[in-house]
């Protein structure tokens, strides 16, 4: 991603910050520690899958806004005129994802996945709208499903100000990318935290062997949960004494994450249903727990070029290509193993942020955490 890229719709500030930042960070598997026993694709991404582009706004003001938006584009075409597959599963309905109800309905994704903060959503409808409405193809359409997925990132953010705008919305799709994605406190994952550290945006891809379709998963994560943090098995919450219920003071527990999941498999909306479940397995390996004030949600689609919906048909009936039951196993397997690696991720890219009010929230310890890893793998 550009400099351009990044800092489209920023103060100077901001592009400063996302640049360097992006520069810096390091992933669970800089460490050494691999997660799952699949390969990931090339950048280990959701944009491994072929087509998928991510771009970020990132609004950042003094102490007290830190907040922004992440959108996931499923292809470069005109997605309303050429729809996904699509399924939404919910873990917890404490959330706010506008657009579910005719995804289920119809099986299908028709713009581009917006994430933000709970008091951004009508905002981010709006420009979703727009950027649908003034797209060649689109002059005539009269119905749009904007799809708006959130997490509360209130306690680092003056949420109530609500300083997103829809032109935020729209930089952040002018300035998505297919090259990987910049992770932590960046765009959607700019105010939130996850297991009591600071969260973010995470993501992960596992791509499987030629025996077995040699298919590719991609994950995208906004972290802002809680519970008892387990990172490739090592009960590293416990060992830290940070852990949700650990006293009364500490109830790190509520929040929210949204999980959007790739695929190039010739899936429906069934068997993405049934894969969108299984990465919810994935945030239960990380020590998530879905307590009554998350909105975790899962957004599956699947990029599989001839079985795209058409907006304008002649009503005739259409061949598409589906993955037999029986192929689904191993897919299920990536989207667990790229779940889990994706939220890591977020914690590993992370940095130490300053919120509203004197809030604070430390990243993950990192460096005291790796002879527990070392330890493990004599």
């Amino acid at each position: 991603m550009s400099l351009v890229q990044i800092g489209l719709g920023l103060c100077v500030t901001c592009i400063l910050h996302v640049t360097t930042y992006a520069q810096t960070t390091k992933r669970a598997r800089d460490f050494g520690i691999q997660i799952g026993v699949i390969k990931p694709g090339l950048s280990n991404s959701i944009t491994d899958v072929n087509g998928v582009a991510v771009g970020h706004s990132t609004i950042k003001k003094g102490d007290s806004v830190n907040t922004g938006v992440t959108v996931i584009i499923p292809h470069k075409g005109n997605i309303f005129q050429q729809k996904v597959p699509a399924a939404v599963y919910t873990g917890n309905g404490f959330g706010k994802l506008v657009g579910s109800t005719q995804i289920n309905e119809l099986g299908n994704i028709e713009t581009p996945i917006v994430l933000t903060n709970t008091l951004s959503v009508p905002v981010a409808m709006n420009g979703l709208i727009t950027y649908t409405l003034t797209q060649p193809g689109n002059e005539k359409i009269s119905s749009v499903n904007a799809v708006v997925g959130e997490t509360n990132d209130g306690y680092l953010n003056d949420i109530r100000g609500r300083h997103i705008s829809e032109q935020n919305i729209l930089d952040a799709i002018k300035s998505a990318s297919a090259e990987g994605v910049t992770e932590g406190a960046v765009g959607a994952g700019t105010g939130t935290v996850c297991f009591g550290f600071k969260g973010g945006i995470g993501s992960a891809s596992r791509k499987l062997p030629s025996s077995l379709g040699g298919y590719t998963v991609g994950v995208l994560v906004q972290s802002n949960f809680g519970g008892v943090l387990t990172i490739d098995g090592i009960a590293v919450g416990e060992y830290l004494q940070k852990f949700s219920f650990s006293n009364e003071l500490l109830n790190n527990v509520d929040g929210s994450c949204m999980i959007i999941v790739a695929t190039d498999a010739p899936l429906d909306h069934r068997n993405l249903l049934r894969l969108a479940k299984r990465a919810m397995l994935g945030l239960g390996r990380t020590g998530g727990i879905a307590s009554n004030g998350s909105g975790d949600y899962v957004i599956a689609f699947s990029t599989f070029e001839q079985n795209r919906v058409l907006h304008q048909t002649n009503n005739e009936p259409k061949s598409t290509f589906i993955l037999p039951n029986d192929s689904n196993s191993p897919l299920f397997m990536a989207a667990i193993e790229a779940t889990e690696e994706a939220i890591i991720n977020s914690l590993f890219a992370a940095v130490d942020t300053k919120g509203f009010k004197g809030s604070k929230v430390a990243a993950l310890p990192i460096q005291q955490l790796l002879p527990l890893f070392i330890k493990e793998k004599k």
